[in-house]
């Protein structure tokens, strides 16, 4: 190599390993381009659950007022496209804000129905527990919920079972129904 040819304009001599790691060291992290766009579709993901919550659940997000009127009137707005614009226009608020209370927020809101589903669904295996497997599961139930009154609760078993013998309609099992989840209610 002559060394003419290392004072040329635009050429830049050959790195060894050394100058590579030292070279990576020295430029700033910055986020991936991957990065933005999974923040961005998670910021769009919380504009749609913004635009669609119930209004009581809503007033439980705390929001600038901006945001605010551009989610009212994302809620208003029904043709599609019009709807998406908005959604989009949402999304682009989020991400010049700090977002994190507000997706805190909406978190908390899902994690609460998840936990009222959640004990639905315990209270309907438990009735139906109740209903099949009969005195064995009424002894478990009690065991667990010690609180629930036996006499009625196996009165309620009893009633449940002639009335669907009968095919009569399904107040009993109602009943039963509430009086299980009232139980689970009041002991978590």
């Amino acid at each position: 190599m002559s060394p003419e040819r290392g004072l040329q304009p635009g050429y830049n001599p050959p790195m060894n390993e050394s100058d590579f790691e030292s070279g990576i060291e020295e430029q700033p992290e910055r986020p991936s381009k991957s990065h933005f766009k999974r923040e961005s579709h998670t910021l769009l993901e919380a504009a749609h659950q913004l635009v669609d919550l119930p209004d009581a659940k809503l007033q439980l997000v705390p929001m600038p007022d901006d945001l605010r009127d551009a989610v009212e009137l994302g809620r208003k707005i029904h043709k599609h496209g019009g709807r998406k614009r908005q959604i989009k226009y949402i999304g682009k608020l989020l991400r010049s804000m700090d977002a994190e209370p507000i997706l805190e927020a909406l978190e908390t809101v899902d994690s609460r129905a998840a936990a009222v589903t959640a004990r639905h669904h315990l209270a309907e295996r438990w009735r139906q527990r109740l209903l099949d497997e009969g005195d064995q599961a009424v002894s478990e139930f009690v065991e667990t919920y010690p609180q629930v009154d036996r006499q009625h609760l196996r009165q309620l078993i009893r009633n449940t079972r002639a009335e669907r013998k009968a095919e009569k309609p399904p107040r009993h099992s109602r009943e039963l129904f509430r009086l299980v989840r009232d139980t689970i209610e009041k002991q978590t």
